[in-house]
């Protein structure tokens, strides 16, 4: 895995992703042209970089890892950790107000010192994500707890293009 350079951002031909938190779409582009898109839902106390804000991260960021190829859709995940429990609405109802991360995780890490890495402000260290969410979690609504949440379906599929050192530009 190559981390991207700002300088290289974003690639001329290479994949990358774009995260509007305004319209609250992902963009899968290649290049300067869009292969694919789909809703997501960002943090419910909109944008910022502080630890403890509950914000959504912006600027450039990359894909740190990939965790979860294999497990069935509906993985649930502690910690990265599979928990061994696949969600249902019967799990649901065992953990009520659970922040559920489900089917994958592609974890971010910042590429702009003092914005999105280091310090207070680090992406990685607060644990930024790209995940799965339950299907009774609303899509084009910010309601997370600062990551980035898919449906399972748009999961797969951007678990598959976007590879660690994927590129990704958060904005709003």
């Amino acid at each position: 895995m190559r981390t991207p350079r700002l300088t290289e951002l974003p690639p001329e031909a290479g994949r990358w992703l774009e995260i509007d938190t305004a319209t609250q779409r992902l963009k899968g582009w290649r290049g300067s042209a869009v292969e694919w898109q789909c809703e997501v839902s960002t943090a419910a106390n909109g944008t910022g970089e502080t630890e403890g804000s509950g914000a959504t991260p912006l600027g450039w960021h990359y894909v740190r890892a990939a965790i979860g190829a294999g497990n069935p859709p509906g993985s649930v995940y502690r910690g990265r950790r599979p928990t061994g429990e696949v969600y249902s609405e019967a799990l649901a109802a065992e953990h009520p107000g659970r922040d559920w991360v489900l089917t994958r995780i592609l974890w971010l890490s910042g590429l702009e010192p003092g914005r999105n890495r280091g310090g207070s402000v680090d992406s990685q260290r607060r644990y930024i994500y790209l995940h799965g969410t339950p299907p009774s979690e609303p899509m084009g609504v910010a309601r997370s707890h600062g990551c980035i949440r898919l449906r399972d379906n748009d999961l797969l599929t951007l678990f598959e293009i976007a590879v660690p050192g994927t590129p990704v530009w958060l904005h709003d």
